[in-house]
């Protein structure tokens, strides 16, 4: 029996990790297509392992071709770009507050930034919503729901 385990241990091959490379160089902010990426067998630490990972987010670095495609070097695409005019708002309770601000950075959903209100030229921070408009105050935690809005 002790042969028989040993020749099988032998014989056993390791399981093979996938790696996910780039086909071509993918500019930093390049949305992710399936054509930019290729399955490639081997382990290497902190890369992502499959296609669907890292469809249609955005590159936030130059991906270079053949390089793995690393977990941190890809996120959600950006809702807001630098200078762009977005809605600021502020909820508490039945109070709604809502004026134009210009952000001071790119930002996805979910992303903290810090945006320049155009009324007050005062520099407040906020998270971002579905919607690309920032929340700022107690309702920036909670991610409240202004369909209505």
């Amino acid at each position: 029996m002790r042969v028989f385990l040993a020749l099988l241990i032998a014989c056993a091959t390791p399981a093979a990790a996938d790696t996910l490379v780039a086909k071509r160089m993918i500019p930093a902010r390049a949305i992710l297509t399936a054509a930019d990426m290729a399955v490639q067998g081997g382990e290497v630490p902190g890369t992502l392992a499959h296609p669907d990972e890292a469809l249609g987010m955005e590159a936030r670095v130059v991906i270079y071709p053949g390089r793995p495609i690393m977990a941190g070097d890809v996120g959600a695409p950006a809702l807001i770009e630098r200078n762009e005019v977005v809605t600021l708002v502020y909820k508490r309770g039945s109070l709604l507050i809502a004026t134009e601000a210009r952000a001071l950075g790119r930002a996805a959903e979910g992303d903290m930034l810090r945006v320049m209100n155009l009324s007050s030229r005062s520099t407040v921070t906020g998270r971002v919503d579905k919607r690309g408009r920032v929340l700022v105050g107690p309702s920036q935690d909670m991610m409240i729901d202004l369909e209505d809005f």
